[in-house]
């Protein structure tokens, strides 16, 4: 003891400022901006994957489709590709009816997995059972299955994920799906628009695998954020070789394919289940980011739920994208029910950022 006292003796004012105020106030400050700090920094010592080969895209209604395969440099079939649209449900009931309404024309079977489980092990019902009668209309072409989660406490939730993806493929093959179908995979909100599944079903010697570059929103249609979501993706299904994922497997991307639109939901209900369901579900860092008033405000201002930077890889983007989403009041090219049903979904049209609390 007399050896501190000596220290603390030789120390002046100052010293004392920086112990007992400025380090507290800097490990407080990185507990809480910790995840900032690192996310900024991320260029430093992570290089961005590498570019992919992207493929244009050409549509109008007035072309025909010869044309418009010709123009991507594929050929023209005699009859179009079976269409297979496979998907994990969670809770998504509105993003599943605009996805279905969307596709239907051109999609021979609809494929759907739900657990009783998230991806984070807490218990769910089996929501789409309830609403199934809403979804008579793909109910000749529907393949629904389930499966009982696993619930194992501190799980990495990728491995509950890739566990549901595995009996997909199972539920795939039990729908009837064969060599050369079309499988489209990619969650219930990343949608393709149907001019690009046609497009796809109907022209000859197409990449066997093909990413789509979808428009990416957050919220709603309001707040769109960029046109780099690419994990949707088209394959040419090979018995044996195909195997439902949701992570890059090719280089080859058709852009403005379709939408991404996250966490689009009508209740603040729903923001918090997925908050905590959901892979990411280690973003919920404090309890008061589930706060329905802190939800609701910022839904509005275009900001990010989870008090987080940007994900890029060099500081010119994510500068560029610090800060609220800039609203966009432009309804043009969304998906047709969409706005066939604005009334129903105005909660994904611009002006329309205020949710129902239950």
């Amino acid at each position: 003891m007399s050896r501190v006292r000596c220290i603390m003796r030789g120390m002046d004012l100052k010293t004392y400022v920086f112990l007992f105020a400025f380090v507290p106030a800097l490990i407080f400050g990185i507990y809480l901006h910790g995840q900032k700090i690192s996310y900024f920094l991320r260029p430093l010592w992570e290089n961005p994957p590498k570019p992919f080969n992207e493929i244009p895209h050409y549509y109008h209604e007035n072309v025909s489709m010869e044309n418009l395969c010709r123009l991507h440099g594929w050929g023209i079939r005699d009859y179009p590709r079976r269409v297979y649209d496979a998907v994990l449900f969670s809770n998504e009931v509105d993003m599943l009816t605009i996805r279905w309404k969307e596709l239907y024309p051109y999609v021979t079977e609809f494929v759907l997995l739900e657990s009783n489980s998230t991806f984070t092990g807490i218990p769910k019902p089996l929501v789409f059972t309830s609403h199934r009668k809403e979804f008579d209309f793909v109910e000749p072409r529907l393949t629904y299955g389930t499966i009982g989660g696993r619930f194992r406490k501190g799980e990495n939730p990728f491995v509950e994920e890739a566990y549901q993806r595995v009996a997909l493929d199972q539920l795939l093959k039990i729908a009837g799906i064969t060599d050369d179908d079309l499988l489209i995979m990619s969650d219930v909100d990343e949608i393709p628009s149907r001019h690009t599944i046609n497009l796809l079903r109907w022209c000859d010697n197409t990449p066997k695998i093909l990413h789509l570059r979808l428009r990416n929103y957050l919220y709603s249609f309001e707040f769109p954020v960029d046109d780099k979501s690419w994990r949707a993706s088209v394959h040419r299904y090979q018995p044996g070789k195909t195997r439902y994922a949701h992570y890059r497997q090719t280089d080859d991307i058709l852009v403005d394919a379709g939408w991404h639109c996250s966490f689009c939901f009508p209740r603040i209900s729903e923001f918090i289940f997925k908050m905590k369901a959901y892979s990411h579900f280690d973003r919920v860092r404090f309890s008061h980011f589930l706060n329905p008033e802190r939800i609701q405000r910022v839904i509005c201002k275009g900001a990010d739920l989870f008090d987080m930077l940007p994900e890029e890889y060099t500081f010119r983007e994510i500068i560029g994208k610090m800060g609220p989403i800039p609203h966009s009041f432009s309804a043009v090219h969304l998906p047709a029910y969409l706005l066939e049903k604005a009334e129903k979904y105005k909660y994904l049209l611009p002006g329309n950022c205020v949710r129902e609390s239950g």
